[in-house]
């Protein structure tokens, strides 16, 4: 069943306007294959859509968009060392981590209240608070697009980088717009082990007195961080972190303390530093300010909201000039995380 002339602002985060000529939904491998095998819709261009939390548009997209709403949370495998869980592509991915908790796994509760369905967490290779998706991941099943067959794909096949996938590469190698994720699989080890490596964890850990927190109360503590710094894309439209993290060198970062000593770093395992966006563009003055109808947020700098009524167009305007000026004063190009469509 294909629909005609769908409005698209409903359907991402952001609330950007934009309108599917036409629309089909997906609940199954099957259902994909039904798309593939069609004399006219498999062999026109085609966008696939998740819960559209990582998505600008500034166009109408391409002829034929797939909503994938595959449904599905279950145990596959368990043993001494891990458990695997199945989810499909379509549930949300809070939602996996909530239930994955009320089953007694831990693993996944750094992640809480990410926005967005399971089938788009690989394509992003989402992470919060110090665990990223492939840190948990066990392997997906995926349709392709061309030859209508069911393939599964590991981790090294995924290649996750930093919020980044073969998913989202559209050249020789790349999966973009090639494949559509039905169901994925993530592996929770055993004995579970906190990751508590972040600063706001830590100092939930000092303020409350826990030093062995559970599964449950790491999770309590980043959905009470997140819901104090973001806002709720129900409530105000956003697509989350809008930029990446910039990671430089050890030297760049001791250049930049240098001159700002209060900046915000991580140092990682290979000898390279990671910096927060957030305030690398708080520090250039952008926290609150807007450009038309679309501003940075209060609250997180790494945020761009939809101040009601906001165009694709004045999005990628704000991105571009918090671009400019993080570039400007720090030498820095931040790269955005969402796909402009």
């Amino acid at each position: 069943m294909v629909e005609e002339g769908v409005s698209l602002r409903g359907l991402n985060t952001l609330g950007l306007p934009a309108t599917a000529a036409n629309l089909v939904r997906v609940d199954s491998e099957a259902a994909v294959r039904r798309v593939v095998d069609h004399p006219h819709w498999g062999l026109a261009p085609k966008m696939v859509l998740g819960g559209g939390s990582n998505l600008v548009f500034t166009r109408d997209p391409s002829p034929l968009v797939i909503k994938v709403e595959v449904p599905g949370l279950r145990v596959v495998h368990e043993d001494a060392q891990a458990v695997v869980v199945e989810a499909g592509a379509g549930v949300d991915w809070h939602a996996l981590v909530c239930w994955t908790l009320e089953q007694g796994l831990g693993g996944l509760e750094n992640m809480a209240l990410i926005p967005g369905t399971v089938g788009a967490a690989p394509v992003q290779n989402i992470g919060a608070y110090g665990v990223e998706l492939k840190d948990r991941f066990h392997s997906l099943v995926a349709v392709d697009l061309i030859t209508g067959r069911t393939v599964e794909l590991d981790a090294r096949a995924c290649a996750f980088g930093y919020r980044d996938s073969v998913f989202k590469h559209s050249g020789f190698g790349g999966l973009a717009g090639k494949s559509v994720i039905t169901r994925v699989r993530l592996r929770l080890p055993r004995p579970w082990q906190p990751v508590l490596g972040y600063l706001d964890l830590q100092k939930r850990m000092e303020d409350t007195g826990v030093r062995e927190p559970s599964a449950q109360q790491v999770f309590d503590w980043v959905c009470a961080i997140r819901r104090a710094k973001l806002p709720d894309p129900a409530v105000l439209g956003n697509a989350g972190s809008f930029f990446k993290n910039p990671v430089v060198s050890a030297e760049q970062c001791r250049d930049i303390i240098a001159r700002d000593p209060a900046i915000v770093h991580y140092p990682l395992e290979d000898g390279t530093v990671k910096l927060a966006a957030g305030w690398l563009i708080d520090a250039c003055g952008w926290k609150g300010r807007s450009v038309g109808r679309a501003g940075v947020y209060e609250k997180q700098a790494l945020v761009l909201v939809n101040r009601g009524g906001a165009t694709g167009a004045e999005v990628l305007t704000l991105a571009r000039a918090i671009q400019a000026s993080v570039y400007e004063r720090f030498g820095i190009r931040l790269e955005p995380e969402p796909v402009v469509v």
